[in-house]
């Protein structure tokens, strides 16, 4: 039994567009990786071990604030800022500093 030729071309590039769509997925996930790593790997040198130890265990409880401090000391680092690793000491500084500048919003009811 021959299929219509029409339905038969609409298959043919639904699953031309299903094979790009996985392909361009793949993309971004092998993207995302290498910039996993290429992060891993610039923290691994800005940051002693106890600061990363640290980091770690801010990611256990708060994954986007620590995503947040990683680019930040990252950015720092690419623009020459940072000289030597972050000890443990002077990253509870710059935690402290990223804490006190967000606001602290107050609801108050009438």
């Amino acid at each position: 039994m021959e299929g219509d030729p029409e339905i038969d071309e609409l298959r043919r590039r639904k699953m031309m567009e299903l094979q790009a769509q996985a392909q361009e997925q793949q993309r971004q996930v092998e993207a995302r990786r290498q910039f996993e790593v290429q992060k891993r790997a610039i923290v691994q040198k800005i940051l002693t071990s106890d600061a990363r130890s640290r980091l770690a265990n801010i990611r256990a409880v708060k994954p986007e604030f620590a995503e947040q401090v990683e680019i930040q000391l990252i950015q720092l680092a690419q623009a020459g800022k940072i000289s030597s690793q972050i000890t443990d000491a002077q990253l509870k500084m710059i935690l402290d500093k990223i804490v006190s500048r967000k606001r602290d919003v107050k609801i108050r009811r009438a």
